[in-house]
């Protein structure tokens, strides 16, 4: 029993860390530049396919990562220069209607382009293997994920609040019209943090596509997951979004694992089968409540 429960652990850690590598980028555009961006989910879709399809072309899993990243900056400048600088000061309804309407369109041409079959990319030959992590054997390959997740983690906090540009960041999120009366290319520096955020995602796409089938639409069920992490976080607090992302990645995975075993304890077998996966889908949406009723401004948001 021991063994499962530190196995989900890691299962929820794992989970989390990807979470947190699209909360990370989003949270950079929805927090810090005040723009509702539905179409994230659309990036880590494309960064998916772009792996996907050079490893198809090239067998270089090399190439293919490197291709979903440059590739999701690639979709993210284009977009950004020529349709989401037009909204910066329209309303939210107006992001998310024309944002939506980018959701709609990535997922038709992805159809269209690679047809409706889903696309798999293997796991690297060096990580097809497991590691000993006190004593019980876990997938390297998920190991990695977490190694990964951690150091982009802590890679966002220095460059957020131990560099110059960290600094105009969060000065632009305060004033923006201070900033660029001071000389500072506003315009440039929303272009850069938009091309952060899709290069994040393009990342959570490949590193999610070994274990995940690649298909369209991929990037909906995890987007609606990811704007729960922001919410409980705090908006526009990076490091929010990391503890948030680790506690919805261990909620939802030890509610998937335990709790239909729990619910066998006080009902039917077949009934507990059936309400626990549905009860356990719900968890993080409880949890989202909860904190938004104690603590509105999200667990680790500050006071505005």
């Amino acid at each position: 029993m021991t063994t499962l429960v530190f196995s989900q652990l890691l299962n929820g850690l794992q989970y989390g860390v990807l979470l947190f590598l699209l909360a990370a980028g989003l949270t950079l555009v929805f927090g810090i530049m005040s723009f509702v961006n539905l179409a994230h989910g659309s990036l880590y879709m494309l960064g998916a396919y772009f792996a996907a399809l050079t490893f198809k072309n090239t067998d270089s899993l090399t190439l293919a990562f490197f291709a979903a990243i440059f590739g999701s900056i690639a979709v993210g400048v284009i977009l950004e220069r020529l349709a989401v600088s037009r909204l910066y000061s329209r309303d939210h309804l107006d992001h998310v209607l024309v944002t939506f309407g980018m959701v709609l369109f990535f997922n038709e041409m992805v159809q269209i382009l690679w047809g409706t079959q889903p696309y798999f990319l293997p796991v690297p030959a060096w990580l097809d293997s497991t590691v000993s992590i006190f004593g019980m054997n876990y997938p390297a390959y998920r190991f990695a994920i977490i190694v990964v997740g951690l150091l982009v983690a802590v890679g966002a906090h220095a460059v957020i609040n131990k560099t110059r540009l960290g600094m105009l960041i969060r000065a632009g999120s305060v004033n923006p019209k201070m900033v660029g009366a001071l000389g500072v290319n506003i315009k440039f520096l929303n272009a850069l943090l938009f091309g952060l955020g899709a290069a994040l995602a393009g990342l959570a796409g490949v590193m999610a596509s070994p274990i995940l089938s690649i298909q369209s639409g991929m990037g909906d069920p995890v987007l609606i997951t990811t704007l729960v992490v922001i919410v409980i976080g705090g908006i526009g607090s990076v490091s929010g979004a990391f503890y948030a992302a680790l506690i919805v990645g261990v909620v939802d995975t030890l509610g998937r694992a335990f709790l239909p075993m729990i619910l066998r304890e006080f009902m039917a077998r077949d009934i507990a089968n059936a309400a626990g996966p549905a009860i356990a889908s719900m968890l993080i949406y409880v949890l989202m409540a909860v904190v938004l009723a104690l603590r509105p401004q999200g667990l680790f948001g500050a006071r505005r």
